[in-house]
């Protein structure tokens, strides 16, 4: 069990997740695609906040808060199940998966370790939240997201990665649109 858990529903958090095995399944525009419509939907409909993000090749950070009516754990427990069940379909009927076997023989062998999967289990289960109580330490994180396409040799400036915020926070226009903070060096 983590000793890291989400302790105020309406705190921000710094999450990460990750893909079981590590598997790089977001080298694929359409797999990333679906992340975005469903982050704009639980801004839309389940009063998800999000302050940054990045969708790198097998895992995704968030800067995140729910809306005072809702439960930051439970937006986020929709959106890995809603975008797993999505995600997988798109492997099992999609033209453009060269490694669909080899990735559907992961998500299954996972899901038979697992008592809540019965035929794949797509995400890690932790989410290692990580609750932000400073500004300071806001920034930190966000600088961090921004700069992981950089790290990793997408790009070379971190606001031309298009599955990043790191746009938003040099007033550009992104696929996803954020609460931005004071902006920090990107």
């Amino acid at each position: 069990m983590s000793r890291y858990k989400i302790h105020d529903q309406t705190g921000v958090y710094f999450v990460t997740i990750t893909v079981v095995d590590w598997v790089d399944v977001f080298i694929r525009k359409e797999y990333k695609d679906i992340i975005l419509e469903s982050l704009r939907y639980c801004q839309q409909e389940k009063g998800l906040e999000v302050f940054a993000f990045v969708v790198m090749s097998s895992h995704l950070h968030l800067i995140v808060r729910a809306a005072e009516e809702q439960n930051l754990s439970e937006v986020l427990r929709d959106f890995k199940k809603y975008t797993a069940t999505r995600i997988i379909h798109a492997i099992k009927t999609g033209n453009y998966e060269s490694r669909r076997e080899w990735m559907l023989h992961r998500f299954t062998y996972h899901a038979k370790m697992s008592s809540s999967h019965k035929e794949y289990k797509f995400w890690q289960s932790d989410n290692h939240p990580i609750e932000l109580y400073s500004l300071p330490v806001m920034l930190q994180k966000i600088g961090y997201i921004h700069m992981n396409p950089v790290e990793e040799g997408f790009v070379d400036e971190a606001h031309h990665y298009p599955y990043s915020s790191a746009s938003n926070y040099m007033g550009q226009n992104s696929l996803l649109d954020v609460f931005t903070v004071e902006a920090p060096i990107v």
